[in-house]
């Protein structure tokens, strides 16, 4: 018998320091590369456009070296950044998406390039180019949106790609229809996002960049009093005060490291301090766990735990030992971005659900 041949999907992660690429079959990867970008070379781009032909060449470079032929991709997905709030899902890159990404219509990220990326890898393989559950996916229900002054309004800016792979995996693993469950999902990496998921949607979640659980280079929520007087002390710039909160908070403020396995060797050496801070890490994840549970008013069909941290053993059980009250817990553990913007793509290419229109 004829099987029908896979899809062949490109799916293209811009990061910081490289571009995460990699092909697919459907969901099955069938080959992967981290193309990176070193410090020499970043010095050379004065904007973050600016890069765009750099990482662009490393990819269709990398591709050659996969001696594909023509018309051969079914699909190139990007990264989808921070656009305009949009619902769940999978959407047709177009230039409306470019030019946002490009002008940074909620701010500048390195996750904007994606779009941007996938259309021009497309458009010389004559395939469409597709964004999966961009980081501005905004579903909150009213209540969510309240901050506690109306001259702040709670933005929905997630990994809102890894949350909501999350839950349509962990349905998928305990025979529920997505449309009809209610899961916690914790991304733990280095900005942690949890989020209560309702039937596929993103009804609340903790802003990674300024909210929620510290995590290795961030700093979470943080008592509001002391920080305004930080911030009028004189002794730091406004870059300070940002980066305080992003980049050096966290982990290594309290210990120098935002390497999660690094901490784990600290405390193995009897490092007390180390376990104290990691613990504590657990103990803020777990509450705000529990606290996303309240807005499900606790009917939680299992709370899902994925990103890298889910790897650290003693990180999990600490979490667990808090949460196990509230159901099944379910681990997905790595970052999983590149599985999940692949699924996307196969969903719509399998007629599981259809493309939308940026």
């Amino acid at each position: 018998m004829n099987q029908t041949k896979p899809h062949i999907i490109l799916v293209i992660n811009p990061g910081s320091t490289s571009t995460k690429v990699a092909l697919f079959a459907n969901q099955d990867k069938i080959s992967e590369a981290s193309l990176p970008i070193s410090k020499e070379a970043l010095g050379q781009f004065r904007t973050l456009w600016s890069q765009f032909d750099f990482r662009l060449n490393q990819i269709l470079e990398f591709l050659k070296r996969q001696h594909l032929k023509a018309f051969s991709l079914t699909a190139v997905v990007g990264r989808g950044g921070l656009l305009r709030p949009l619902k769940r899902g999978t959407y047709l890159v177009n230039d409306v998406m470019i030019e946002d990404a490009r002008k940074g219509i909620q701010g500048e990220h390195v996750s904007n390039l994606g779009c941007a990326l996938a259309q021009k890898v497309a458009e010389l393989y004559k395939c469409k180019a597709y964004v999966v559950d961009p980081v501005s996916v905004d579903e909150f229900e009213t209540l969510a949106r309240y901050s506690g002054h109306p001259l702040i309004k709670r933005r929905a800016l997630s990994h809102s790609l890894n949350l909501r792979a999350a839950a349509i995996w962990a349905a998928e693993k305990s025979s529920l229809s997505i449309d009809k469950s209610n899961f916690v999902v914790a991304h733990l990496g280095g900005g942690i996002s949890i989020a209560p998921v309702k039937g596929g949607r993103i009804v609340d979640v903790n802003d990674a960049s300024s909210d929620g659980p510290f995590s290795p280079d961030r700093s979470g929520g943080l008592p509001l009093q002391p920080f305004i007087d930080l911030c009028f002390s004189g002794q730091y710039s406004k870059n300070d005060m940002k980066q305080m909160v992003m980049g050096k908070g966290g982990l290594v403020a309290y210990l120098g490291t935002n390497d999660a396995k690094e901490v784990a060797r600290r405390i193995a050496d009897g490092d007390k301090k180390a376990e104290e801070v990691y613990l504590a890490m657990a103990y803020q994840i777990a509450k705000e766990i529990a606290a996303m549970a309240s807005v499900l008013h606790g009917v939680v069909d299992a709370v899902v735990i994925t990103g890298g941290l889910a790897h650290s053993t003693l990180l999990i059980e600490n979490i667990r030992k808090r949460i196990d009250f509230l159901g099944p817990v379910i681990i997905f553990p790595g970052e999983l971005e590149m599985e999940a913007m692949a699924t996307g793509a196969v969903r719509v290419l399998k007629g599981q659900e259809k493309a939308a229109n940026y």
